[in-house]
């Protein structure tokens, strides 16, 4: 692992192989590097330089409750910056879930430095937005609310933060209160406001406009529902739809072992992907 300073704030990485193209793999939710360090590993192996890292506010990064915009388009901007400091120009960006979102966001802010995506289990829906709002905003601002930022510290998310980093407490306690509750309001609204998206965090004509390839793997719960995978391919132009051949379940997240047993189809779909990716682009 390494550190990086980065707009304004350390994050935590890691490059896992030594040679061949660029890509970026985020894991989902507010998981660190152990959440796709497997998945890279297997795709380093066919030959590529896989970069993988904890966001702000997530793993062993530095917390940052700050910044314009929603989270995820903070995230993008600190993805672009530390891979322009690795000097690397272009990659192939993807992650699962949360990562998915914010690779699809990438390819919107930056896409001269998108050569393809690889997105899997898809998040879009009601029942998506209003449970992740809860997950990644509101508890937060119920607890500064109710106890100010000491409590905010003793929140089971931010307190594995300051376990990983000992900085990220003072970070925490410096913040002003009603600036933290706030920038969480604004980053909540990214999630309100992306129910009735065809995924959240992007219109039908942003996902239309989006020229680089794509190999999408939709989900299979009710937070990645199989339809949202499905429809995503029929409005990115350049996309083919792929399948891990799991069940679907009527529960908010599908087994996680499930698709951890998956995970070799899964770098066998992207790694092929990317292939031919680079071959047409040759021709």
């Amino acid at each position: 692992m390494a550190l990086a300073s980065i707009r304004g704030v350390t994050l935590n990485y890691a490059v896992i192989g030594t040679a061949g193209p660029w890509v970026a793999i985020t894991p989902g939710g507010r998981r660190g590097i152990e959440g796709v360090k497997s998945i890279a590993q297997r795709i380093a192996a066919a030959g590529y330089r896989v970069l993988v890292h904890d966001r702000r506010n997530c793993g062993a990064s530095d917390v940052s409750i700050d910044g314009e915009g929603s989270e995820y388009e903070i995230w993008a901007d600190d993805l672009n910056a530390l891979l322009l400091q690795l000097g690397a120009a272009r990659a192939f960006f993807g992650g699962s879930s949360s990562g998915c979102r914010m690779a699809i966001l990438y390819a919107l802010r930056f896409p001269l430095a998108v050569e393809g995506l690889l997105l899997w289990r898809v998040t879009g829906g009601g029942t998506a937005a209003r449970r992740l709002a809860r997950n990644y905003y509101t508890q937060y601002i119920e607890a500064a609310q109710r106890g100010g930022m000491a409590a905010v510290c003793e929140t089971e998310h931010f307190k594995a933060r300051i376990a990983e980093r000992a900085e990220n407490r003072a970070l925490l306690m410096a913040l002003d209160v009603n600036n933290f509750i706030g920038v969480m309001e604004r980053w909540n609204r990214y999630f309100i406001d992306g129910a009735d998206l065809p995924i959240i965090g992007a219109t039908e004509q942003q996902l239309r406009s989006i020229e680089a390839p794509a190999c999408v793997i939709p989900g299979n719960d009710n937070s990645h529902p199989r339809r949202v995978g499905e429809n995503l391919v029929t409005l990115l132009p350049h996309a083919e739809l792929h399948s891990v051949d799991l069940p679907d379940y009527d529960l908010d997240l599908s087994p996680r072992d499930e698709w951890n047993e998956r995970e070799p189809a899964l770098a066998k779909f992207f790694t092929g992907f990317m292939a031919r990716v680079r071959a047409n682009s040759a021709t």
